[in-house]
């Protein structure tokens, strides 16, 4: 009502009769459709400049960022409730003044770090929370996205603010300034269009589970919220976002992945019938980009199995698992201890291994796992030293933007975050995956890394000095320059495809930029120990490596189990 836009203002007292005049009321004196007002407005954006109004040395620039979006949000849900929207959120710096304000104006205040937010030392932090999630709710009340692009060497406040993100289904930015490529390419991604000229994107979407009497629903991880729609089908065991079986989904594009959790209820009062079947029903209602409402229905049929049935680790989806127990994780870390999420992890890590593993009791050396479950070990090795779980040296912001990737993306997105993809390119052969692990750095060959958030191209040491000398450059050497351009030709398909785009880092061997890959290869050859395959590069780290690893892991499941 202050702004004008409230629902009360229209029928007021005195509001003139039907024959009137047409008068612009509330959300229609700032709303309009582009084609009204694309001439205004493309002017408006081609005279924005830098704010002259000068900041003090020892000062941070006034930002009012959390009253902005609360004028936002209160403009759309006036306007369009109920209906496809996005509000767009470009963020140069932090707020620094008004509700949601995430450091003070001077300088000497430093920004929070995830040893303030763990001790609770931070003034600002925890009310910019409550501030930025009233303000989540109501934009997902009313059906509309966030988006928050983030061009700042400093951090924004993404931390506080990834509540709007996460519960709207919008994009999340992180970039060094609004002028790099990495911002100027998801930006335009954001409103690619298809053939028919329609944004890729749809909104205000409802996703809702139907089930069969012997399965509950425990909950939702992904990109909305809770529609607190309440039956028999939800259960008591909260994973994610519960107690309902209906959630709403602001934003939803062709990758939009959820995960949904289920549990098998009256595992004991009732036997199974043989051949019986579990029925799990997916009903997607969303609005298109052209404005009509569509609904998808996927309906699935699976057989049940007692307990001790070879069908279920023949059945096992170890990749999809590994996911599902990431975004679980990820999930707790946010309200709980990191070390609790850890032992948790191990716990339920040593569990499978107890109950599908092949063994003697007490024998470590016998200690086997089937083909369906050989590469899970490793996923949860990776996932514990992953920047989801260790936010050593990272922000919060920086948390809180790999946590939202990883809560939207597909199971192969998701697992190449959890452990990236290691290529490797030489003269003895074609291009070939090769082992996430030091000893794959070798100096006659060229690297790839794929961790999704970067792409990295590494020069072994005698490729680089080659290079630097020349040599692809003389027509004798062709082969040298088709090698130097193999690994380059290949990145520019993941390039085009990833949203956000990644960023994009070639490097030699012993350069400052090789940290990005020697923090993520498994260090079997470290200052304290050598590999068994020979060669190599020694990292200097005290995590342990994967053998080391699955070794305690065997001594652990055989230990005491029944």
């Amino acid at each position: 009502e202050m702004l004008g836009i409230g629902s009360s203002v229209r029928n007021q007292a005195g509001a003139p009769a039907a024959n009137a005049p047409q008068q612009a009321f509330g959300a229609e004196r700032f709303v309009q459709p582009v084609e009204q007002c694309e001439f205004t407005l493309t002017g408006i954006l081609e005279q924005l400049q830098r704010d002259p109004w000068p900041v003090a040395a020892d000062r941070r620039a006034l930002r009012s960022t959390g009253a902005a979006m609360a004028v936002a949000v209160g403009m759309m849900e006036s306007a369009f409730p109920n209906a496809g929207g996005r509000i767009m959120l470009f963020c140069g710096g932090p707020a620094t003044q008004g509700p949601g304000m995430v450091v003070g104006a001077e300088l000497k205040e430093p920004m929070r770090s995830h040893h303030d937010i763990d001790k609770e030392a931070d003034r600002h932090y925890r009310k910019a929370i409550k501030f930025y999630e009233a303000l989540a709710r109501r934009a997902a009340a009313a059906g509309h996205a966030v988006d928050v692009f983030s061009g700042c060497l400093d951090q924004v406040g993404l931390a506080e603010m990834k509540s709007m993100v996460n519960w709207t289904g919008g994009n999340m930015v992180l970039t060094d300034s609004f002028v790099t490529a990495i911002f100027k390419q998801s930006f335009q991604r954001v409103l690619d269009k298809d053939e028919a000229g329609d944004l890729q994107m749809g909104f205000n979407a409802t996703l809702e589970v139907q089930t069969t009497k012997e399965l509950k629903v425990c909950g939702m991880i992904g990109p909305g919220v809770s529609a607190a729609k309440k039956s028999a089908m939800v259960s008591d065991t909260e994973i994610g976002v519960g107690g309902t079986t209906a959630w709403r989904l602001p934003a939803v594009t062709a990758r939009t992945t959820v995960g949904v959790f289920f549990e098998v209820a009256n595992q004991q009062s009732q036997a199974l019938q043989p051949g019986s079947r579990g029925l799990v029903q997916f009903s997607t209602t969303y609005q298109h980009a052209r404005g009509d409402y569509r609904m998808r229905v996927t309906t699935i049929a699976r057989s049940w199995a007692e307990g001790a049935s070879p069908d279920i680790p023949a059945s096992f989806d170890q990749e999809a698992a590994a996911v599902l127990m990431a975004r679980i994780a990820v999930f707790k870390a946010e309200a709980e201890e990191v070390g609790d999420v850890l032992r948790w992890l191990d716990r339920m890590l040593i569990r499978l291994c107890q109950k599908f593993g092949d063994y003697r009791r007490d024998d470590p050396a016998s200690f086997r796992l089937g083909p369906s479950f050989s590469i899970y070990p490793q996923f949860m090795y990776h996932l514990r030293r992953s920047q989801f779980l260790q936010v050593f040296n990272s922000s919060p912001d920086e948390t809180a933007f790999y946590r939202h990737c990883l809560f939207r993306e597909d199971t192969t997105n998701s697992l190449t975050m959890i452990q990236p993809s290691l290529m490797s390119y030489g003269f003895e052969g074609a291009p070939a995956p090769v082992l996430l692990d030091s000893v794959s750095m070798k100096p006659d060959v060229i690297l790839m890394l794929d961790t999704f958030f970067h792409i990295l191209i590494w020069h072994g040491e005698t490729i680089a000095e080659w290079r630097k000398a020349g040599y692809h450059e003389q027509p004798e050497y062709e082969n040298l320059k088709l090698l130097l351009e193999a690994p380059v030709v290949d990145t520019q398909s993941l390039l085009v495809e990833r949203m956000p785009v990644p960023r994009y880092i070639v490097c030699d061997q012993n350069g400052s930029q090789a940290r990005f890959l020697v923090s993520k290869l498994n260090p079997s050859t470290s200052y304290s120990s050598t590999n068994q395959y020979g060669g190599g590069e020694a990292v200097l780290t005290d995590d342990v490596n994967v053998s080391t690893f699955l070794s305690a892991l065997s001594g652990l499941a055989v230990k005491n189990a029944s």
